[in-house]
């Protein structure tokens, strides 16, 4: 018979051996190049987060103080009366301005810090919160007065009203029309109120057809901004004053031509009450639901640079926390920003969370801005 062929025992074993290590080799670089993509993908994820979460402050700071009056707007100041502030637990607005930038120096909360999925969490130290104020142009409520009278110079009057007791205003059609208007007033809005006795903020608590009212409900009214007994700050200090004047001051219940304008107040602040283990940067506008902008920050720092109020302004204070002495908000030239956010998993070769952080610089162009030119 012939001789069968086959492997001797030698060579099926030296094979068996090179596909092991072939096999071996292969396992190794999928390893590799899976925790490659896990390494590429954590860090990915976290520096889009930073991005974002940057790119969205920086934007509202930009238009900071836009359509603010320079030092601020008046808000209601009595014994007892309390502004509210939007953050996780309301805070409390210092009297009587409320200026374009509210510092909030320590006033977010201690986010733990994560550094391994084994090793225990010790708490960071009080992050920041800032409140930023502008107006809103896209609504077009300030390109006329709500009573605008005939007169020289008026090509569309304007016969809108303003309740005596600052409870409601009503728009007129000829002038405003709330039903074919590009964007709508809704519950929960702030009205920046002007005229040449001054400035007046009150919240919207319902609106029907042209007319938009501002009731004393606590529930709606959540800052405390209308019908308080204040002495200053309401919208009653718009009113013509009675003549011969009093003291204090009374008013006749008429309104000068006065303009009406939407205000976004908007607070940063992180939330480590949702998710404490994936805090998030929330954007909350008025005292309407928080939108969360990035994802596991673990820290939000605020310095301002102030100029002084000399005219020109010369001296400059850089990276404060807080006003320095004989200045305030309104002083404020441009803000330092400071976000370090962490990877949403843990590296599965380590255990561990890569880390990044980005800084940038913001110029606050509606700010203490002076014209050297002049």
């Amino acid at each position: 018979m012939k001789k069968q062929a086959g492997f001797t025992m030698v060579e099926f074993i030296i094979a068996m051996g090179i596909t092991l290590v072939v096999i071996g080799i292969t396992l190794v670089a999928f390893s590799d190049a899976t925790r490659s993509n896990e390494r590429v993908t954590l860090r990915s994820e976290m520096n889009d987060n930073l991005r974002a979460s940057m790119n969205m402050v920086r934007q509202d700071l930009i238009v900071a103080a836009q359509g603010i009056p320079p030092g601020g707007i008046p808000i209601p100041t009595a014994p007892g009366v309390s502004i509210n502030r939007p953050n996780l637990t309301p805070l409390t607005f210092a009297g009587p301005m409320l200026p374009a930038i509210s510092l909030g120096t320590g006033l977010g909360p201690a986010v733990k810090v994560l550094v391994s999925t084994t090793a225990p969490a010790p708490s960071g130290t009080p992050t920041d919160i800032t409140t930023i104020l502008y107006t809103d142009n896209t609504l077009g409520l300030g390109q006329t007065p709500i009573n605008l009278p005939p007169g020289p110079g008026v090509t569309t009057p304007c016969n809108g009203t303003i309740a005596a007791d600052g409870s409601n205003i009503v728009f007129d059609t000829a002038c405003l029309n709330l039903a074919t208007a590009k964007f709508t007033i809704n519950s929960g809005d702030l009205i920046l109120f002007s005229n040449v006795n001054n400035s007046a903020i009150q919240t919207v608590t319902s609106v029907a057809g042209q007319k938009v009212n501002f009731a004393k409900d606590s529930s709606k009214d959540k800052f405390g901004f209308n019908g308080t007994n204040a002495p200053q700050g309401t919208i009653i200090q718009l009113q013509n004053p009675i003549v011969p004047p009093t003291t204090p001051a009374t008013y006749d219940g008429t309104y000068p031509p006065t303009t009406a304008t939407r205000l976004w107040m908007t607070t940063y602040y992180l939330d480590d009450q949702t998710d404490p283990v994936h805090v998030r940067l929330v954007r909350r506008i008025n005292f309407n639901a928080a939108q969360p902008v990035g994802e596991v920050i673990e820290n939000l720092t605020i310095r301002y640079n102030f100029v002084d109020g000399n005219s020109p302004p010369k001296q400059f204070f850089a990276d404060s926390s807080t006003v320095p002495p004989g200045l305030s908000e309104s002083l404020i030239r441009s803000v330092n920003l400071f976000l370090a956010a962490r990877s949403n998993t843990a590296y599965s070769k380590t255990g561990t969370y890569f880390r990044d952080n980005l800084t940038t610089q913001v110029s606050i162009r509606s700010l203490s801005y002076y014209d050297h030119y002049k």
